[in-house]
């Protein structure tokens, strides 16, 4: 190591963090590379695979070699984050480990809006994964808002010697790797480590606590009535069709028609029981129906939930919120007080009081017992990887849907691109696989697009299934698909879509399907990143007739179903820089506009891919601005539109707008609720934020301005205030 201060504070930095202690958890589609935390100093704990200490001894590694950015309007270099602590996230988004890392990211950044930057690099692992429109739903649906890099050709990964997804670098403000982490589960340690490097730095002037931001893909508003929907289940003798709406954090039950459809959930990311209108629910997707009761695999709860249709409650029966961090921990227990870890999908085994439960954390599949509330692990090591063989040796890989033929139980196996069999006949008690039959070591890297019989067969990411007439029907989600397999012969034929994505019903094209469901002879496809349900007619789509053909596939529609409402909340600008203008002179009457200039610094842009809000104001005034409410009276408001002031919260003396797209001169129409009267004078204060980029890199900063501007009316008075960017 270099002699330099910055080196000096990195060894401080090194032995007051305990060293980053040895992390033995298991790693997405890697496990047996699993790396343990590193440092270049062998004074920190050794990893368990080397690393490449000669790509590290001049600093840090670039970032460049990403086929594509999500989250930034322009490439961001590591050279350009100079003075910032930088966390980067190696990541897959197959990988459920991965997903278990973003709270723990989302934490830090909030914690260390100003000190830290999360990086995402997605490296894929399947072929469908290196598609950067691909990863920006994914980014959105997951919420990231942190810069992501998509890594397609494993360039980024190489340079830094990863080995494992998830894997998480540490890099200092001085720009050198500091430490790297594998698998899920360093929030404690990443905290600490942070924490004191912040404090380190800071001590020696060499920290850049400048606030930088970037535009988010979760921050574009949807107006779909479904958002990336997981998994859908038909109810035939009740004419019910229920749909996990999964961005949205909600159940939506409706006709098979998609008419007159309720939503289940607040649409707020929580864990919360009650009434339709106030629980809550956070990434659902599975559902099973027994009698009157929806019970649903709450992913990112990790709980189950049950829905009483009659009384139209929520309660939870397993899970308290918790994620279960030790995978073998496989004693049963209470549902209420027994932790689990991302349940994907869920399903009755026909004749008993039984729940089967796909959950994907510990890549097992548990029971859920009706009578007793007990659930515990019913097969599945932990060890994520698709052997066969008896329920406590078997192997599974993400398990993420589930059917039944009335005896047994088939898995979409999906880190597997597998079909597996739960074997309950006569107390087998054993798990076989039907297709997607790779072989060791590549058991988890045999995948593709190919129908045939037996180990001819691939599929890629498989997420949901479903069985009739003798068939398992196969949502192969990342080749854009619907296959039917024969489990006795073991033979897959593609039944629709094609490997490209697409959004038509004729001809039916689809984008990574995620669920299946069948009732009267019409299958039911959660079409998640098109946002759509669509209902297939088997019969119609195998019939000679050509014209039936062309008719099989519709979409439906939800008429009347939103998104849910996002309250709107009274926008604040820390930080201002503050202009007070000399009072001006405006004429009698109820027209009023203001003529504003924000300023742009040089070498900056306004970002095209941000709104520019305001907020406008009076001071002690509180009858001058006119509600868009009508019950909220002559009050004022704030609000949420575009480029103009419109419905708000009650406020007695407010309006706030957006400017779409942003425009660095913009015109603000006063709402005035009555007309100005000479002699009156009013104090208006003007608040905007604007999201300025770097002309030269990605980075971009908000950066608030407040004026405050008195006005007295006059008869000389204009209609105009001209609001100037000085």
């Amino acid at each position: 190591m270099r002699g330099t201060e910055t080196g000096k504070v990195r060894n401080r930095l090194a032995a007051r963090a305990a060293g980053w202690a040895t992390v033995a958890v298991a790693a997405c589609a890697l496990c047996s590379s699993a790396r343990a935390v590193a440092h270049d100093d062998d004074s920190i704990a050794r990893e368990r695979v080397p690393v490449r200490r000669v790509a590290f001894q001049n600093g840090a590694p670039s970032l460049e070699g990403g086929v594509g950015w999500i989250n930034t309007s322009a490439p961001v270099r590591l050279r350009d984050l100079k003075g910032k602590i930088v966390l980067l996230d190696f990541w897959t988004y197959c990988c459920i480990n991965c997903h278990h890392v973003l709270p723990d990211l989302a934490a830090l950044e909030k914690k260390y809006a100003n000190e830290l930057v999360v990086i995402g690099v997605h490296t894929a692992k399947f072929d469908a994964e290196r598609s950067t429109e691909n990863i920006r739903r994914k980014v959105r649906e997951y919420g990231i808002k942190h810069p992501v890099v998509n890594d397609a050709d494993q360039v980024i990964w190489n340079r830094f010697g990863v080995q494992s997804w998830p894997t998480l670098i540490l890099i200092t403000p001085a720009g050198e790797v500091f430490g790297m982490a594998a698998g899920e589960g360093n929030f404690d340690l990443l905290d600490r480590v942070i924490g004191k490097m912040a404090k380190e730095y800071r001590a020696a002037g060499t920290l850049n606590e400048s606030p930088i931001k970037f535009p988010a893909e979760v921050d574009r508003p949807d107006n779909t009535p479904l958002l990336a929907p997981g998994k859908v289940l038909a109810d035939g003798p009740g004419k019910r069709l229920f749909v996990a709406d999964t961005t949205h954090n909600r159940i939506i039950v409706s006709g098979l028609d998609g008419k007159n459809a309720t939503a289940i959930g607040s649409g707020t990311p929580a864990l919360l029981d009650g009434d339709f209108a106030s629980a809550a629910f956070n990434r659902p997707q599975g559902m099973c129906l027994v009698g009157d009761t929806l019970y649903v695999a709450d992913t990112e709860n990790h709980a189950i939930r049950a829905i009483d249709l009659k009384t139209k409650k929520v309660e939870t029966v397993a899970g308290d919120g918790g994620r279960l961090e030790n995978a073998r921990d496989v004693a049963a227990g209470p549902g209420k007080t027994r932790r689990i870890n991302s349940p994907w999908d869920i399903v009755q085994l026909p004749g008993t009081k039984r729940l089967i439960i796909a959950m994907a954390g510990p890549h097992q599949i548990w029971e859920y017992d009706l009578d007793t509330g007990v659930i515990g692990v019913l097969a599945g090591t932990s060890a994520e990887d698709r052997v066969d063989g008896p329920f406590a040796d078997a192997c599974f890989a993400q398990p993420s849907g589930l059917a039944t033929d009335g005896t047994d139980v088939f898995v979409a196996d999906s880190e597997a691109s597998s079909i597996r069999r739960l074997h309950f006949a006569g107390g087998a008690n054993t798990v076989s696989s039907i297709v997607g039959l790779g072989v060791f070591p590549r058991r988890l890297f045999t995948f593709g697009d190919k129908d045939g019989k037996g180990a001819n067969v691939l599929l890629q990411h498989c997420l949901g299934v479903a069985y009739a007439d003798g068939k398992i029907y196969v949502a192969d989600t990342y080749n854009n698909k619907i296959k039917v397999v024969d489990p006795a012969k073991k033979i897959a034929h593609t039944l629709l879509g094609i490997t490209k994505p697409g959004d038509s019903d004729d001809p039916p094209r689809l984008f990574q399907p995620g669920g299946l469901s069948i009732a009267g002879g019409v299958m039911y496809i959660a079409d998640t990143n098109n946002n759509k349900i669509r209902a297939v007619d088997l019969g119609a789509l195998a019939s000679d007739d050509a014209a039936l053909r062309k008719t099989a596939v519709k979409t439906i529609d939800f008429a009347g179903l939103k998104p849910p409402s996002r309250r709107a909340i009274k926008p604040r600008f820390p930080n201002a820089a503050v202009a007070d203008l000399a009072e001006t002179k405006v004429a009698a009457g109820k027209t009023l506009t203001l003529a504003v200039s924000v300023p742009i610094a040089a070498g900056y842009k306004l970002s095209p891919d941000e709104p520019l809000p305001f907020l406008l104001e009076t001071i002690d005034a509180k009858d001058i601005l006119k509600s868009a409410d009508p019950a909220a009276g002559a009050s004022g408001v704030v609000g949420h539109v575009r480029g103009e002031l419109g419905v708000f919260d009650a406020d007695a003396s407010s309006a706030a707008a957006r400017v779409e797209p942003p425009r660095a001169v913009f015109q603000v129409e006063v709402p005035l609720a009555r007309e100005l009267k000479a002699g009156e004078k009013v104090a208006l204060r003007l608040s905007a934020s604007t999201f300025i980029c770097s002309s030269k890199s990605g980075l971009c900063t908000v950066k608030n301005h407040v004026w405050n501007i008195p006005i007295v009316v006059d008869a000389t008075g204009a209609t105009s205030i001209s609001v100037p960017a000085k």
